[in-house]
């Protein structure tokens, strides 16, 4: 490790506080995993990687090639030649490991680890970090870390970048720079994957193999991969500059009801990539105490009043794909949890199938706040709900005695509520559908036909133990992470399995009563925030019908590239454009938790145009 600075260096060792974010669920790729597949993982990322860095080396003679032809090579240059920039964000910390990646490729294809996977873990690529005092202490200490534990030879700049650089490139040529830069990054404008230094600083060029990565590629890649990264981004930081210029993404919030200090929840959990860089908010007092701060255009307003939950509603029924049964409990969700300032990110029906339920509630069971799923619980065959979250899990289903009281109370109590009143083969087989189905012929006190069914049960037992039978079916929940919300207006109470809320409602009148009663309670996981607030425009900019037709290609084109710009613009608000039929009016929709930002939207989407080409529909 070396150092280029006025001041002597710090050493790593000092730093004992901990910043890899490694839980017992995230395990994978780090430095203490010595019998990783690591064949795997890295195989998988080989496209990845090439596809990336050899969209640059394609215009080249290296060909979209990681590695020379030589082996001795990267890219062309030698390894010797390039170098990484880490700075211990999100963006290095990916690219690092796709390093990796090229280096494992590379040094198995020479042979040279010999059956040695501690060595995978190591990667000695010229590592540059530049050091500041206004740095996180938590970034240092994941950057030193990171060094240590995958070897990387690691030089440390105490200067301003330019000549810091310069001093370093003189000591040490370098030819090629391996940088995080993804688009969207303020220095990222005019980039490619392959481009040299500006002009004025020393010549080396820019390689930039994850520009077109999206916020969502990053996430999905770190989590997928499970590799360590700096623990500010489970503390709702999403953009993270200097300790004076960055603070927790307020869109992360997580009010505390009783006026504690807020927490946050973590970076992948922000669902729009375009406001990774709202927590980039200048921590200076203003001297109008009245006069809210802006940072990319957002108000450093309450958090409570501009953070926002997010749901995902499943709903669950062949029925409705079969397009027999209209489905409308989604969509008085979706309106109850805009009111009280949620947003749905997701809203699917699927199929009784366990698997189909299992696969979307692991999809969205960590991008969500809560999950809303209906239809499918009961006894019948087809109920399937709950064995899905079951599996989404990872445990089993197993009786839940609180809820099979609530059952027996409704149902009847039958029998001695002995649970060995019955013999277990009996149950068992009642217990399969096709058995049930077999003694359909009954009626209650009596058989059509003889006296007793094969099995030799009479009549009346058969009943009781087919509704005993049905009884324990329905109160079979998911083992462990099963919470029943009660309330004095419910007969049944709700079904809370992690963040899934379970409704047995079958229509709107239904929903109804258990929304009201879901928002009573003391436990209840929907907590109301700040309500969205939309105003919609009206337009018939498209159907100008005896204006030309060129003119009119102009026109849709023109509308069409200002509310493109102001999406981007105004990224806190949703910009949204839809016809109540063909030949009407275009319908602009501007939502969002700020009537002041919607209003500025709103006029410079007017001001675009002539006076009078939008009117107001509605506000609220």
């Amino acid at each position: 490790m070396s150092t280029l600075s006025c001041s002597s260096r710090i050493n790593p060792q000092s730093h004992s506080g901990t910043s890899i974010h490694v839980g017992e669920e995230k395990r994978g790729w780090g430095a203490g995993d010595t019998l990783l597949p690591l064949k795997f993982s890295f195989n998988g990322l080989k496209v990845s990687l090439e596809n990336q860095v050899g969209k640059g080396l394609g215009k080249g003679p290296a060909k979209g090639k990681v590695m020379g032809e030589s082996g001795s090579d990267f890219g062309g240059v030698s390894f010797q030649q390039v170098a990484f920039s880490f700075n211990g964000g999100k963006d290095s910390t990916v690219l690092l490991h796709l390093l990796r990646a090229g280096y494992f490729l590379y040094k198995e294809e020479m042979g040279s680890f010999n059956g040695n996977m501690d060595s995978v873990l190591k990667c000695p690529i010229r590592t540059i970090y530049f050091e500041t005092s206004s740095a996180f202490p938590e970034i240092n200490s994941f950057t030193y870390e990171t060094a240590a534990s995958y070897d990387l030879q690691l030089d440390i700049i105490r200067l301003d970048f330019k000549s810091g650089l310069e001093t370093l490139l003189k000591e040490k040529p370098t030819k090629a720079i391996f940088l995080g830069t993804r688009i969207g990054d303020p220095n990222a404008i005019g980039q490619e994957q392959f481009s040299p230094s500006s002009t004025g600083w020393p010549p080396f060029m820019r390689v930039n193999p994850i520009l077109d990565w999206s916020y969502r590629d990053v996430w999905a890649f770190i989590l997928t991969c499970k590799v360590p990264y700096c623990s500010l981004y489970d503390k709702g930081y999403t953009s993270i500059g200097s300790i004076y210029d960055t603070e927790p993404n307020a869109l992360l919030c997580i009010p505390h009801q009783s006026g504690d200090k807020d927490n946050f929840k973590p970076a992948y959990c922000l669902s729009d990539g375009r406001l990774e860089r709202a927590g980039r908010a200048k921590k200076l007092a203003s001297k109008n105490e009245n006069i809210p701060i802006m940072s990319n255009g957002l108000k450093n307003t309450n958090p409570h009043q501009s953070c926002s939950f997010s749901a995902s509603i499943i709903a669950v029924g062949d029925e409705i794909l079969f397009g027999s049964v209209e489905e409308k409990i989604g969509a008085t969700l979706c309106k109850k949890l805009y009111a009280i300032g949620w947003r749905v990110s997701h809203r699917v029906v699927v199929g009784n199938d366990i698997d189909l339920i299992a696969d979307e509630l692991e999809h969205r069971k960590c991008k969500d706040d809560l999950i809303f799923l209906f239809g499918a619980l009961g006894p019948l065959h087809s109920d399937v709900s709950l064995a899905g979250v079951a599996k989404a899990f990872g445990v089993r289903l197993a009786p839940d005695e609180e809820f099979e009281e609530y059952l027996r109370h409704i149902m009847g109590n039958h029998g001695t509520g002995n649970r060995n009143e019955v013999e277990t083969v009996k149950v068992k087989e009642l217990c399969q559908i096709d058995t049930l189905r077999k003694h359909r012929s009954c009626e209650r006190g009596r058989l059509i036909g003889p006296g007793r069914d094969k099995s030799g049960i009479r009549a009346k037992d058969l009943i009781l133990i087919t509704e005993r039978a049905y009884r324990m079916i329905m109160a079979l929940l998911p083992e462990g992470i099963t919470e029943l919300l009660h309330h004095d207006k419910l007969v049944v109470p709700l079904i809370k399995c992690c963040n899934v809320m379970l409704l047995s409602a079958t229509n709107t009148y239904e929903l109804e009563q258990q929304w009201d009663c879901l928002l009573q309670l003391c436990s209840s996981p929907l907590v109301q925030l700040g309500p969205f607030i939309s105003k919609q425009l009206s337009t018939k900019l498209y159907d100008l019908q005896y204006i030309l037709l060129l003119f009119l290609c102009v026109m849709k084109v023109e509308i069409a590239a200002v509310l493109s710009k102001l999406c981007l613009d105004f990224p806190d608000i949703h910009i949204g454009c839809h016809r109540q039929s063909r030949a009407g009016p275009l319908i602009i929709n501007f939502v969002g938790k700020d009537r002041e930002r919607i209003q500025l939207a709103s006029h410079i989407l007017s001001q675009k145009f002539d006076f009078g080409a939008f009117s107001e529909l509605s506000s609220g």
